[in-house]
């Protein structure tokens, strides 16, 4: 099919029955899933995960409690092994890659329950961030030699810079168990883009924020795509949030997708609507 075909408001259909921006539509797709599955025992988690996502697209992928969601972003980072299909990454396959290999590779994520480096300051969760761009080895860092000074000059700077993203530079000699909820959020958002990822995966990036918190994550996410020019994929609750950011929509239930489209498209979704709402009793 055409990559010029059925557009909607800016999205555009580039194979089969994925939609990117249209300003993706000359660029391979940065992820793309096929078939995927998995299994625990004889239950069925996640199955028939088909989606593509453009190179700078921001793609919500959302469903009811227990859908499957966060384990779509687990196969999708290699935490658990597919039982079945097909992950590319700049159209290269994934298939035996670990969680390190991904990462390296250009995906990165948060976690539904924050994960940081506690008793460290600010600076330094980010700077673990930064371990994929360090360009010296262990033999410089235990004899200090120039380069070892050189090179934590730029992570420092580079630390500082991302940190200003979410205005939090100044608070970069701060112990990261200090800050408020909110606060820590934001900094795993910055430790995730301090790997240079291709693609972000946020898994309630707004869970514990206030609206204001919330209205101003929406500006950055926005900001992050265009600035870095990556993708965004986030699991979120918050359907304002939702809604009001994301170019495309997955619908997930029970480990299958059951609606893909505009946010307007999914919206209006009979089977999505009844997925959320329940089936209206008669009567």
């Amino acid at each position: 099919m055409s990559r010029d075909t059925e557009k909607r408001s800016g999205i555009v259909e580039v194979s089969g029955k994925t939609i990117v921006p249209e300003r993706d539509k000359d660029r391979p797709l940065v992820l793309e899933a096929m078939h995927l599955g998995i299994d625990f025992g004889g239950l069925t988690a996640v199955d028939e995960f088909n989606i593509g996502v453009g190179a700078t697209e921001i793609m919500g992928l959302i469903g009811p409690n227990g859908a499957g969601k966060t384990t779509v972003f687990n196969l999708l980072t290699k935490v658990y092994q597919p039982t079945r299909g097909t992950i590319l990454l700049n159209g290269k396959d994934t298939q035996g890659m670990t969680p390190a290999s991904v990462n390296e590779a250009g995906i990165a994520r948060t976690f539904q329950n924050i994960r940081l480096f506690d008793k460290l300051t600010v600076e330094e969760n980010v700077k673990i961030g930064l371990h994929n761009h360090i360009g010296y080895g262990m033999f410089t860092g235990m004899f200090r030699l120039p380069k070892y000074f050189k090179e934590e000059k730029k992570a420092h700077e580079k630390a500082l810079e991302l940190l200003d993203i979410f205005d939090m530079a100044g608070e970069a000699d701060v112990r990261a168990d200090s800050l408020p909820y909110g606060a820590q959020r934001r900094l795993e958002i910055v430790r995730a883009l301090a790997t240079g990822p291709k693609i972000l995966l946020l898994d309630e990036p707004a869970a514990g924020m206030n609206p204001s918190e919330t209205e101003e994550l929406m500006k950055n996410i926005e900001k992050i795509r265009d600035r870095f020019g990556i993708a965004v994929m986030l699991i979120e609750h918050d359907m304002k949030l939702v809604m009001g950011i994301c170019e495309t929509i997955a619908v997930l239930n029970f480990g299958k997708i059951i609606a893909k489209g505009t946010p307007s498209e999914i919206q209006n979704d009979p089977g999505v609507i009844e997925a959320y709402l329940g089936t209206k009793k008669e009567g």
